[in-house]
């Protein structure tokens, strides 16, 4: 007996190896490379007998990398965690998405989810107002930006080419009144569409334009590093992107998958966005620094699959409006 309990100590290591969650996982992203390399260490850390790569591009490039995959039968990755849950929408209307029935949302909100859980929002990217410091009319409305104050001096991303700013024309156009009048009156204002938020940050801090709608992190750490540009959460609320996560139907390691989602899912997952410097999903996270209490951020509500049925008639409206 003596003699055999080394033996057994030493096997000890090896069984829970064997017993735990183990082989590769594909995740295609659209996450920065820094945040999905974290995303990924942070996983593996849990769980190292997975290994885990990542291919990172724009949500449209990697969906053609994804349909190209299809086509030819032969889809590589396991996991996504993209930009917008429309998107997901489409995937799971192809049915290309496997369901995670078993994942634990009881500590969010009812809507943040899909409902029959084939994606799950990992955190809350919404668009505001940005101004530059040099203005002297402060808005805190989305109205105000229809105002004289504001004539001229107005860019924004294109719904056309930006997947936030097509989900922020929807979620506004279905919550305020008037529908997409609210649109018409930013054109007789002379706003201008186009190009990416990158973009409307760099025109607005530098002064070219003095307001812009944008996703908030950009101009919030901008701000941090001394940039001459502030942040508005307007008073009617703001459409948000959640960075959903979702298992493909094709996955080779369904378990390894699921378990990738419950981490994204778990308090200490979301512990990860807020280090990331986002607002996480999770209700019960802290909020980023420069950011107001949770309480003052009003999320205006969003519906995914209509937003989908709706896309191409959201895009010739909105082109129609600005003439793209």
């Amino acid at each position: 007996m003596k003699r055999l309990l080394p033996i057994l100590v030493s096997l000890v290591p090896a069984l829970a190896q064997a017993q735990g969650i183990s082989g590769d996982l594909v995740l295609y992203t659209s996450q920065p490379n820094t945040d999905a390399q974290q995303t990924v260490d942070a996983f593996k850390a849990k769980h190292p007998g997975v290994n885990v790569t990542f291919v990172r591009d724009g949500t449209p490039k990697i969906l053609a990398k994804l349909n190209a995959e299809f086509e030819a039968g032969q889809p590589q990755a396991d996991l996504l965690l993209i930009a917008d849950s429309v998107t997901m929408e489409g995937l799971k209307k192809q049915g290309r998405l496997m369901a995670h029935e078993k994942a634990d949302v009881s500590a969010y909100p009812a809507g943040i989810h899909d409902q029959q859980k084939f994606w799950f929002a990992t955190k809350l990217i919404t668009t505001g107002i940005a101004y530059n410091t040099k203005a002297s009319f402060k808005p805190t409305s989305w109205l105000d930006l229809t105002k004289p104050e504001v004539k001229g001096q107005l860019v924004m991303p294109s719904p056309l080419t930006s997947g936030a700013a097509l989900i922020h024309a929807a979620t506004l156009t279905g919550a305020m009144e008037g529908g997409w009048k609210y649109y018409e009156a930013l054109k007789a204002n002379d706003a201008m569409a186009g190009g990416g938020n990158g973009d409307i940050l760099k025109q607005v801090a530098g002064g070219q334009k003095l307001y812009g709608v944008i996703v908030d992190f950009m101009p919030i750490r901008e701000k941090a590093k001394g940039a001459s540009v502030e942040f508005v959460f307007p008073k009617e609320g703001v459409s948000a992107v959640s960075e959903p996560v979702a298992i493909l139907k094709n996955t080779k390691n369904p378990e390894a998958a699921r378990a990738f989602v419950d981490f994204l899912l778990s308090k200490e997952g979301q512990e990860l966005a807020l280090k990331q410097g986002y607002i996480a999903a999770h209700p019960a996270v802290a909020i980023p620094a420069g950011y107001p209490s949770r309480d003052q951020i009003k999320i205006m509500s969003f519906d995914a699959a209509k937003a989908l049925a709706d896309e191409t008639k959201n895009k010739a409206t909105f082109a129609d409006i600005f003439g793209q």
